[in-house]
């Protein structure tokens, strides 16, 4: 922790200002959304198609404007985006508290997805300018508070759920709030001032698309983001399967294990890494380890086919699923910061925010598609007495895609492109 606070100190008090923001945004989030689908069912008696649409519009919109709220940032200026993002956000958790019928949730819903697509690229886009030549480290501190947030949300909205959903919802809203205001006080208005193209917004959309080193990125790096995924999906799926009875309390230590290795590791991880390799190799590297993860359970499997029992065979359930999540947010802490400052080099300083905004929905996409992939394999791998299978093809996932990076990097397409005019930064 003394790292991360001299590190934290060593960044201008702009680049601080949005680490404790994302901290912030993350513990509102968190300590609400996990909760809200019960809520809706039992709390308000929703039918389960009802609420699969409220949370299914929060995500839908929150992926599908990405690209809005990128330019948005780019053509506006990141801190008013940001600020209309925390205004959205107040809104809609205040509204999910507190209204009941269908159309007023829908509309809560999907004004939190939208302030998320909003605020996530400005917010990044504004990171990696104040950082300058320090990016992958801001990068590297900024997952810190991100994971950190995520840690502590679902804890926080816990306790606050033995009192009332909607003592959730209000605490959650006003965190936004005053978020909102100590923004509005202290978040210097920054904009680069040379990225919005002059043909107007359809203009700036072709720039981003006609990116093809960027777009071949954000293709190649999907791969990535499904097997990041997989605390949510496959990981959890496993911890039910060999501990019906306590699924939900492994499920619950897998998420503080993934959040405690980024906490806790994610310096020294990246600067181990700067280094011994390159950007690129390091990208390479990280992705080979998150399909490496799932190898444990591949293990397990191999050995509870044996026949093993009782106290051997608890360990052989539970330690392979630990050591999975681990390696896996190991590999995520590899290549998170090196990801983002590429992502910038690939822009070549031009159109940041809309680039994020644009890969944050081809990330989004890719999840969804690799979510329902993941969930027919592991169903059709029950079904023919292989669940192996699922570990299989999530291992192969990260080799498939570790080789696609390295082929970009290896042919060129990866190394920073030009910045055809220095971005001016107007206060």
């Amino acid at each position: 922790m003394k790292s991360l606070a001299a590190q934290f100190r060593s960044f201008n008090g702009c680049v601080r200002l949005l680490m404790v923001q994302q901290f912030t945004i993350n513990t509102a989030f968190y300590m609400l959304m996990p909760y809200l689908a019960v809520h809706l069912a039992d709390g308000v008696g929703m039918a389960a198609w009802a609420v699969g649409l409220v949370l299914g519009v929060r995500n839908f919109t929150q992926q599908g404007m990405f690209l809005v709220g990128g330019t948005l940032a780019d053509r506006l200026g990141y801190k008013p985006v940001i600020v209309a993002g925390c205004v959205l956000r107040t809104v809609g958790f205040g509204l999910l508290g507190f209204v009941d019928a269908l159309p007023a949730l829908v509309a809560a819903s999907a004004a939190t997805g939208f302030a998320g697509a909003l605020f996530n690229p400005a917010v990044r886009a504004y990171l990696a300018q104040e950082a300058g030549e320090r990016r992958v480290e801001a990068f590297a501190a900024f997952n810190v508070f991100y994971q950190a947030g995520m840690f502590v949300g679902p804890l926080v909205g816990l306790a606050l759920l033995a009192t009332d959903f909607r003592l959730v919802c209000a605490v959650a809203a006003a965190l936004f709030l005053v978020l909102t205001v100590v923004q509005l006080r202290m978040l210097p208005a920054r904009k680069a001032v040379s990225t919005a193209e002059p043909g107007g917004v359809l203009a700036d959309w072709r720039t981003v698309v006609r990116n093809r080193p960027f777009v071949l990125f954000a293709l190649a790096m999907i791969g990535s983001y499904v097997l990041s995924f997989q605390v949510y999906l496959a990981l959890p799926l496993q911890a039910h399967r060999v501990a019906p009875d306590h699924g939900d309390a492994v499920t619950t230590a897998l998420f503080a294990v993934s959040a405690g290795v980024a906490v806790t590791g994610q310096l020294r991880v990246t600067a181990w890494v700067r280094a011994r390799w390159s950007a690129q190799r390091a990208i390479v590297y990280g992705i080979a380890l998150m399909g490496v993860a799932f190898a444990p359970l591949l293990l397990f499997n191999s050995a509870a086919a044996k026949g093993s029992s009782g106290l051997v065979a608890s360990s052989l359930a539970f330690m392979p699923l630990f050591a999975a999540v681990a390696l896996l947010g190991l590999g995520t802490a590899v290549v998170y910061p090196f990801e983002m400052d590429t992502v910038v080099s690939l822009t070549g300083g031009r159109l940041v925010a809309t680039h994020y905004g644009l890969y944050n929905t081809v990330s989004g996409l890719g999840i969804t598609l690799g979510n329902l992939t993941t969930g027919a394999i592991w169903d059709a791998a029950q079904r023919v007495g292989h669940p192996e299978l699922t570990w299989w093809a999530l291992a192969g996932t990260g080799a498939l895609c570790a080789c696609c990076v390295a082929f970009l990097a290896r042919s060129g397409r990866l190394n920073a492109q030009l910045d055809p005019e220095p971005m001016a930064v107007t206060s």
